[in-house]
């Protein structure tokens, strides 16, 4: 069954990029109970958030011009996917709030170097009269995918604990990175 009824390409941007944000959903609702775990508290949670939001902000200005400059934007997408993959396997060997904020800021450039080009690939691949469809698909993705990322994780880490979420989570990235990998690439010029 064709999802959506929307072409092959962008059936696999939408599961992909919903890989993703189901990651990062997964942690988001209960982060500041992981941050104290590892001897932080709200103000530590936010300035993690701080260092995530610069680290992204900057970074997506840097990756939008080099999106423009490249022929195979999916790989810029399956690069950023790796990144963040990385920095939540790092989320495992967190002891320190000063570490938290590098993975934080480590996550905010893979999120930052991938949105950008993602974004480019996706409007590639519109079918002219369904661009509205095909838009709101991928909106509400972040949606469903928030609803369902934060029953999920909090039901992985009473179950399992915070470790087993992080792997997860970074699993999610790696298969996403390789799907998209996989995908017929479209040059742009």
């Amino acid at each position: 069954m064709k999802l959506l009824f929307f072409r092959k390409v962008l059936n696999i941007l939408l599961v992909t990029n919903g890989m993703i944000l189901l990651a990062g959903a997964m942690l988001g609702p209960i982060y500041a109970l992981f941050v104290e775990e590892v001897g932080g508290d709200l103000l530590d949670a936010s300035l993690a958030g701080v260092a995530f939001a610069i680290a992204a902000g900057v970074t997506t200005l840097i990756s939008g011009r080099f999106t423009d400059k490249v022929k195979n934007r999916e790989l810029i997408v399956v690069l950023g996917y790796m990144i963040m993959g990385v920095g939540y396997i790092l989320y495992t060997k967190v002891n320190s709030v000063l570490f938290l904020l590098v993975v934080q800021v480590v996550i905010g450039l893979g999120e930052a170097v991938y949105a950008p080009a993602f974004d480019v690939v996706y409007s590639t691949h519109l079918e002219g009269r369904k661009t509205g469809k095909q838009w709101g698909a991928l909106e509400s993705l972040y949606y469903f995918t928030a609803a369902g990322g934060a029953l999920i994780g909090g039901l992985i880490v009473t179950k399992f604990g915070f470790k087993t979420l992080f792997v997860i989570m970074s699993v999610l990235c790696f298969a996403s990175a390789f799907y998209v990998y996989r995908l017929p690439r479209k040059k742009v010029d």
